[in-house]
């Protein structure tokens, strides 16, 4: 079977990270990955953040889990050593498609380095509270940006479990 087809097959969400970091050639690749996710008209409006820092990664975890509501107290990065940070630029018409394809890519890349992957949500309300407006300011990054998701990212310390594909999910007209 064709490996990119393959890997299309067998890419599943890990919720079960080890503790060490990935490598920056790793992160890099994987990054990569990232910008040449397609974009409409080719505006290109995404933007990633790489966060590989405890401390940070500590303090997404917690906006992240207060966005959640609820009183979530758990970890919603899963124990990921690495966040990556999808967000696009909301005066493109195509922000959140953009920045679905980019998250696309990314998990794909990293599961493609054998590295584990999962869409995290909650970014658009993270990145609209004051907190996660202070961090894109702190970044130097200006313009108005809508958060897309978070690609927690690291090695895997579990085993993904394949699952049953739902049915009468294909259409088609002859």
């Amino acid at each position: 079977m064709n490996e990119a087809y393959n890997n299309l097959l067998t890419r599943r969400s890990i919720r079960k990270y080890r503790p060490e970091q990935i490598s920056r050639a790793e992160l890099d690749a994987v990054l990569e990955a990232g910008k040449c996710a397609p974009s409409g008209r080719n505006m290109q409006s995404t933007i990633m953040i790489a966060v590989q820092d405890p401390e940070t990664v500590a303090l997404l975890s917690k906006l992240n889990a207060a966005a959640w509501g609820n009183g979530y107290d758990g970890d919603p990065f899963y124990g990921a050593p690495a966040i990556l940070i999808v967000l696009a630029n909301k005066e493109c018409r195509t922000a959140v498609y953009d920045g679905s394809l980019t998250m696309g890519n990314l998990m794909l890349a990293a599961h493609n380095f054998g590295l584990g992957s999962c869409w995290i949500h909650r970014a658009k309300e993270e990145f609209e509270s004051e907190k996660g407006k202070a961090i894109l300011k702190k970044l130097g990054i200006n313009g108005e940006y809508e958060g897309i998701g978070h690609c927690a990212l690291g090695y895997a310390d579990e085993e993904p479990k394949g699952h049953i594909i739902a049915e009468n999910r294909v259409y088609h007209i002859k």
